[in-house]
């Protein structure tokens, strides 16, 4: 079985760039731990605790439309939805998830039970 790591999305509504541009297509990957521990570094994260998903979601947005590069000042201008969109998206392909293969004692067919994460029931 092959990890996914890099995710395709289409905002509900589309950054538009300075030229009246809109971007909607896009890509995420996964995050790695260095993606969630340099952005408590950053200086506008020590001051505005809200600013984390700014930093987080210009590491992990790999491609937004026709942008050579997707930064803060990208992120931090695109319309609330989208950003609500992308934080959504950013927790629901990085959650600790399990998964693992279980047979029926009746039956025998096997199947794949999917557990949360530690501590939820």
């Amino acid at each position: 079985m092959e990890l996914k790591t890099e995710y395709e999305f289409i905002l509900p509504r589309g950054y538009v760039d300075a030229e009246g541009n809109l971007h909607k297509e896009g890509v995420m990957r996964l995050a790695n731990a260095k993606d969630e521990i340099v952005p408590l570094n950053d200086l506008r994260v020590q001051r505005n605790r809200a600013y984390l998903i700014i930093v987080l979601l210009s590491r992990v947005v790999t491609k937004l439309g026709d942008l050579k590069e997707v930064n803060t000042g990208i992120i931090e201008n695109m319309f609330a939805s989208d950003l609500r969109f992308l934080e959504e998206m950013y927790n629901r392909i990085n959650e600790d998830e399990a998964t693992v293969q279980v047979s029926c004692a009746e039956c025998g067919s096997t199947f794949e039970k999917e557990f949360g994460r530690l501590g939820e029931s």
